[in-house]
C-alpha cells in the first residue's frame, strides 16, 4: 500500500536529491516536524527499511504491512433469525382468517336446512269436535273407541253437555290417536230420574296432526298419506317431508335425538316404513345420521301402508319423561 509523503518525508527526500548533509536535512524541515533522532535514513543506498516501513529511491515512500487473516467465528443454525424452523412458522407469520372466506362462500350456497315456517299441511287444531244440543241433563259420558273395538278416551261431566266439545287426540294413557285408523263415539246423558238417552255418532278419521308440547315436536300422519304426498310432489320432497323438516330445524339442535315410530300389520312392513321416512328426513337436518332412530310396532288390524309417528325431544308417543 502507497501512502502520499507529508512534508517532512518530502523534505527529507529534497534533502538527500540535493547531496544535503545530515544536518541540514534536519534543519530543512524543523518548520513542519520535529526530528527523529531513533533513525536515519542512508542515502548510499537503494532502500532503508525502519522496520515496518521502507523507503526506496530518492524521492519516494512506500510502506508495506501485513494484511490479517479474515475468518468469521459464525455458526448459521445458531444464528439469530437463521435457526432451523418448520412450515407452521412460515404459516403463523401472519395469523390467516378463515372467517371471511367461509362467509363469502357460504353467502352465495343454499342451506339444505331451511325453516319453510309458510308449509301448514299438518293439522294443529282438534282431532275431533263433537256437537250436542241435548237438554234437562243430569250427568254424561261421552266415549270414543277406534275401529278395533277398544276406548281411546272418555269424557263425563254434569247437567247439560257443552255444545262443542274439543278432542286433542290425546288418548286416555297421555298418548296421540294413530291418523289412519276410524273411530266412533258413542254419547250417553242421564235425566235426574236416571233415565238414559244413547246417541252413536258416525264414524270419522284423524287427518295428520301435529302437536308442540314445548321441549318437543310430534307428528302424526298415516303411511298411506305420506306416500301418497310423496308420489305427488315428484321429484321434489313432499310437503309433509318439507314442514316436518322445518320444525325439526326450529325447535331442536344438531345433537336432539329424533324418533320415526311405525306402526304395521307385519314387522317388515313397519320397519321399511320406518327406514325409508328416517332416510329422507337425514339430508334435511343437521347433525350426524345416527340422530334419526327407528322404531318398528307391530299392531294387528292397522291398515295397510300403515301410521307413522315421527317425534324429538324427551317426548315418548306424546308423553314427556323426566
Amino acid at each position: 500500500m502507497k501512502s502520499t509523503p507529508n512534508h517532512l518525508t518530502i523534505a527529507l527526500a529534497v534533502a538527500l536529491a540535493c547531496g544535503l548533509g545530515s544536518a541540514q536535512a534536519e534543519e530543512a524541515g524543523s518548520n513542519t516536524a520535529p526530528a527523529d533522532t531513533a533513525m536515519s535514513l542512508a542515502g548510499n543506498q537503494e532502500g532503508t527499511v525502519f522496520k515496518s516501513l521502507t523507503i526506496e529511491g530518492e524521492n519516494k515512500v512506500q510502506i508495506t504491512f501485513d494484511r490479517p487473516e479474515l475468518s468469521i467465528d459464525l455458526d448459521p443454525s445458531q444464528a439469530p433469525g437463521l435457526t432451523w424452523g418448520s412450515s407452521l412458522d412460515i404459516l403463523n407469520r401472519t395469523v390467516p382468517d378463515l372467517d371471511a372466506p367461509l362467509l363469502g362462500t357460504s353467502a352465495l350456497m343454499m342451506s339444505p336446512y331451511r325453516v319453510r315456517p309458510w308449509i301448514t299441511v299438518y293439522d294443529t287444531g282438534p282431532a275431533a269436535i263433537f256437537n250436542s244440543d241435548l237438554e234437562s241433563v243430569d250427568h254424561w259420558t261421552l266415549l270414543v273407541v277406534d275401529s278395533r273395538g277398544r276406548e281411546v278416551v272418555q269424557f263425563e261431566g254434569r247437567k247439560n253437555p257443552p255444545r262443542r266439545l274439543e278432542w286433542d287426540g290425546r288418548k286416555q294413557d297421555g298418548t296421540l290417536a294413530l291418523p289412519g285408523l276410524t273411530y266412533s263415539y258413542v254419547l250417553e246423558a242421564f235425566d235426574k230420574a236416571g233415565n238414559k238417552r244413547r246417541f252413536v255418532g258416525e264414524g270419522f278419521q284423524i287427518e295428520a296432526y301435529r302437536r308442540d308440547h314445548g321441549n318437543s315436536q310430534e307428528f302424526l300422519i298415516s303411511g298411506s298419506q305420506w306416500t301418497d304426498a310423496e308420489r305427488t310432489a315428484r321429484p321434489g320432497a313432499s310437503a309433509y317431508l318439507l314442514e316436518t323438516a322445518s320444525w325439526l330445524n326450529m325447535r331442536t339442535g344438531a345433537g336432539d335425538p329424533v324418533t320415526v315410530t311405525a306402526t304395521a300389520g307385519s314387522y317388515a312392513e313397519a320397519q321399511a316404513l320406518g327406514d325409508k321416512v328416517a332416510a329422507e328426513l337425514r339430508p334435511l337436518i343437521p347433525g350426524d345420521g345416527t340422530r334419526v332412530a327407528v322404531a318398528a310396532i307391530v299392531e294387528p288390524g292397522t291398515p295397510p301402508g300403515g301410521i307413522l309417528n315421527i317425534r324429538t325431544g324427551k317426548s315418548e308417543q306424546g308423553k314427556d319423561q323426566d
